[in-house]
């Protein structure tokens, strides 16, 4: 159910590694969670973010919630995309819905993550 490639946070992040950068959303247990995404708030290109430090806001129409890096180091790209269309967040998490790409400062940070079966059970689910 989890995409085995990405490693996962205990705040719903996902990461992947992407040569020497690192992709970030959310995964699809928060954005079921959270339901019907209507905004979201994403830093600017060169802002620094730290592990496990909110980078962003996350707005559906049961909460808002704060976003959590699952990496340090600088945000290189941003999904302008999201702005407009935030309910993509819902449908594609793992696809379309990303959020940040990070130039990693230590990606030895990413070993902290749990891999998809880790977060399957964290949620109470069976691994896939």
């Amino acid at each position: 159910m989890y995409p085995k490639e990405l490693r996962y946070s205990t705040e719903h992040e996902w990461a992947k590694v992407e040569g020497k950068r690192v992709r970030v959303g959310i995964t699809k247990f928060a954005a079921e969670k959270l339901t019907d995404v209507v905004f979201v708030d994403l830093p600017q290109k060169g802002v620094k973010v730290g592990y496990m430090q909110p980078f962003g806001v996350i707005e559906s129409v049961k909460a808002v919630s704060d976003l959590y890096s699952p990496i340090s180091g600088t945000v290189v790209d941003v999904n302008t995309k999201l702005v407009d269309a935030p309910e993509v967040v819902n449908t594609d998490p793992y696809g379309e819905g990303w959020m940040i790409l990070v130039q990693p400062e230590d990606s030895k940070e990413l070993d902290k993550l749990m891999t998809a079966d880790q977060y399957a059970t964290m949620i109470g689910e069976s691994g896939s």
